[in-house]
């Protein structure tokens, strides 16, 4: 670093004695490898002696001195044979012709002009396809939209039909049962004549349905519908939907001197068992029934006539 630097690198601590610790390890180096090779440069001290026998020998024969072997000449290497190659021959291509040139293109201008108008032609009938398919599809369309028009039509006339025909049927079945109503009333009317001839309740042959009817001379007249409301009060019954007229149930019920039911028997059924066995309980869950006021005395029995739209 200059000294117009503002960095300047600081010395690195130790370097004095890393220095002084080489230099000893050299030297301690090179001594040793002076003193090994010293040492084996060294010629060994040879020691002779001579051995002397009492016998007399001879002295063995000298040992031949070997005959060098002859060494083979080597042979020079061949040097590789070099072929020459020929040159490539060049060959000229012939020039072409101009007229079978102008030939070619016109052969080639030909086709491609066949297989364009070969693909506008295929364009042309794909596109007619495509045309007559989307036709058949409205007209397809159109069919099923008429078909459909056509049964809705059917189906509303066949409903209005049905519709008139359940009026006519429930119409009819009305009349039939008010002229059951009407029957029943006429009947129950006789029926009430050729009895002892007292009405207790409210005295009409046509009742709306919580008529009660007692048999003895004269008799409360208010004393059926005392008893009838009674009756009504402990009905239980849910009307079903639907429920066509409103038919009468007709009890026959026998009654003890203290009030209590001795028995009840089922005259005319409304057609409904639930309405029925309700009516059953009811007058039987109005026991004790009270006395005639005028008579002093409860009735020997009556006639129980409900209708279940009359609760």
């Amino acid at each position: 670093m200059t000294g117009n630097s503002p960095y300047s690198v600081p010395n690195e601590p130790g370097s004095i004695r890393a220095i002084i610790l080489a230099v000893v390890v050299h030297a301690a180096l090179f001594a040793f490898l002076w003193f090994g090779i010293h040492w084996q440069s060294q010629q060994p001290i040879a020691v002779e002696a001579e051995v002397w026998s009492p016998d007399i020998k001879e002295a063995a024969p000298q040992a031949p001195e070997p005959v060098p072997v002859p060494q083979p000449t080597p042979q020079p290497k061949p040097e590789p044979v070099v072929q020459e190659t020929a040159p490539p021959k060049v060959v000229t291509p012939p020039l072409p012709d101009p007229e079978i040139a102008l030939e070619k293109e016109k052969k080639r201008k030909e086709q491609e002009r066949k297989d364009q108008a070969r693909q506008d032609e295929l364009e042309k009938q794909q596109k007619l396809q495509k045309q007559q398919a989307e036709q058949e599809q409205k007209d397809k369309l159109k069919a099923d939209a008429e078909l459909k028009a056509a049964k809705d039509k059917a189906a509303a006339q066949e409903k209005q039909k049905q519709e008139a025909l359940k009026k006519a049927e429930a119409d009819a079945a009305k009349k039939k049962q008010a002229a059951a109503e009407a029957a029943d009333n006429k009947r129950h009317s006789d029926e009430l004549k050729r009895m002892m001839g007292q009405a207790v309740g409210s005295g009409a042959a046509n009742s709306t349905g919580t008529a009660a009817q007692s048999q003895g001379p004269r008799g409360d007249p208010s004393y059926g519908q005392k008893v009838g409301a009674k009756i009504k009060s402990n009905i239980n019954f849910n009307v079903p939907d639907g429920l066509p007229g409103n038919p009468a149930a007709e009890f026959d019920v026998q009654l003890l001197p203290d009030g209590s039911v001795a028995s009840v028997r089922l005259r005319k059924s409304s057609g409904v068992p639930g309405f029925d066995e309700a009516v059953k309980r009811a007058i039987e869950k109005s026991a004790p029934y009270p006395k005639d006021s005028k008579l002093g005395v409860v009735p020997p029995s009556f006639i129980g006539i409900h209708k279940p739209k009359d609760q």
